[in-house]
């Protein structure tokens, strides 16, 4: 049997020594140069990080946090996940059998710490990136340890790093409580409360979901733009366990499908004072990146009237919360489901890779030709899911440096 010729990946290639030498030179001290770093140890992170070292590359993944999947440990006890068990599992790994369909928050962390154990993942804690700058052929990446460096980074800090509130006028005048939707915590806590949530897109859903099964005294929903929202069953069938298909139609049927399926399943939302929606929700997924909404309690609770919804906030007073009409309501809480931010000005923003809101211009397998090795992952919600487009987009990194090494 003949023998494979071994390739040369670029990691290894004529002369990469020397330039690791030059660029010490020029910075404090450094560690051994790697094939890649990957920064976050996420669910992208951890996808990315596997499927490069399967391919040869030698990696390591940067996590500033001092376990994995903080985020998830902060957030609020009831939390699941909006996908189905089968399609929100890292490559190659499962749930153990009992695992819901729509698994809780617990079985995210086991499953992320199972993944990385079983795959012996090289990850280091307590290092948190401050900025990466590219040089010659290498990238380096300053963190709280020093500099290190690398041939490619993915940067895979996930797009829900920041929790983001609206300076909202007069919102430190406020008598209230204001809060972020990742803050939401118990929902009995809020049992006899006035509670205005904020936000209709998939935030805002997760939360009334919850609150729709409390007794509060009053509950609003302030709504700017109509959601695009899908129930998480039909009848015994999963509506996440479609979205393979969905994701393959063009986003004109797809954005056509959904509606026409919300239109069916929940009827006509304006009626109950829900805002249309600015354009479909594949559309809006592509275009500004809003995830679909997942009904479980909270559009049977606005049709009973439990929920009011009412217009965007106009500004706080001490009181109360002036809305866009003019009228004031006075809620004891707001939860802000307003989104998140990157946070990546800081790491990479003097190198014109983000959009005006901090996203990344480009992401998964494509890169910007001006800046070799430099890869995002995760930045993007999709209609898989996160776990499934993790997979998709580490597979697609993979093969992009493989195939640059050859």
């Amino acid at each position: 049997m003949s023998r494979r010729p071994r390739l040369r990946p670029p990691w290894f290639a004529t002369g990469a020594s020397m330039d690791v030498g030059e660029l010490r030179g020029q910075t404090e001290e450094a560690s051994t140069s790697h094939g890649a770093i990957v920064i976050g140890a996420g669910a992208a992170g951890l996808a990315a990080a596997h499927a490069l070292i399967k391919a040869g590359v030698p990696t390591i993944i940067l996590e500033k946090e001092s376990r994995l999947a903080e985020p998830w440990h902060r957030r609020h006890e009831q939390l699941h996940l909006n996908t189905h068990r089968d399609l929100s599992a890292l490559p190659g790994a499962g749930y153990p059998a009992g695992t819901p369909a729509f698994p809780a928050r617990t079985a995210v962390i086991r499953h992320l710490n199972d993944f990385s154990q079983a795959h012996s993942l090289p990850v280091e804690f307590g290092v948190a990136v401050e900025e990466i700058a590219f040089k010659r052929d290498h990238w380096i990446v300053q963190t709280n340890t020093g500099p290190r460096l690398a041939r490619h980074v993915v940067v895979a800090t996930g797009r829900d790093r920041q929790p983001f509130i609206p300076e909202w006028k007069g919102a430190g005048d406020f008598a209230g409580r204001i809060i972020h939707s990742a803050d939401f915590g118990r929902a009995k806590n809020y049992a006899g409360k006035k509670v205005l949530v904020v936000g209709a897109g998939n935030s805002g859903f997760d939360v009334l979901n919850h609150l729709a099964n409390i007794e509060t005294r009053n509950m609003w929903l302030s709504a700017r733009n109509g959601p695009s929202i899908l129930p998480k069953r039909i009848g015994k069938i999963a509506v996440h366990r479609l979205s393979p298909f969905m994701a393959r139609l063009p986003l004109w049927l797809a954005d056509a499908v959904m509606a026409t399926t919300q239109r069916l399943v929940f009827g006509d939302l304006t009626k109950f004072g829900m805002p249309k929606a600015p354009s479909g929700g594949a559309s809006r997924l592509t275009s500004d990146y809003t995830a679909i909404a997942a009904d479980e309690g909270a559009v049977r609770a606005i049709k009973a009237g439990k929920i009011a919804v009412v217009p965007a906030v106009r500004e706080f007073i001490r009181d109360g919360v002036i809305l866009g009409d003019g009228k004031m309501i006075a809620p004891d809480i707001v939860i802000a489901a307003t989104g998140y931010r990157t946070g990546l000005e800081q790491m990479v923003g003097g190198l014109g890779v983000l959009d005006g809101k901090g996203v990344p211009l480009f992401n998964g397998g494509e890169a910007d030709p001006k800046l070799p090795g430099l890869w995002f992952t995760g930045m993007r919600p999709s209609i898989r899911g996160c776990f499934a487009n993790a997979s998709i987009q580490a597979k697609a990194i993979a093969q992009q440096i493989v195939g640059q090494g050859r």
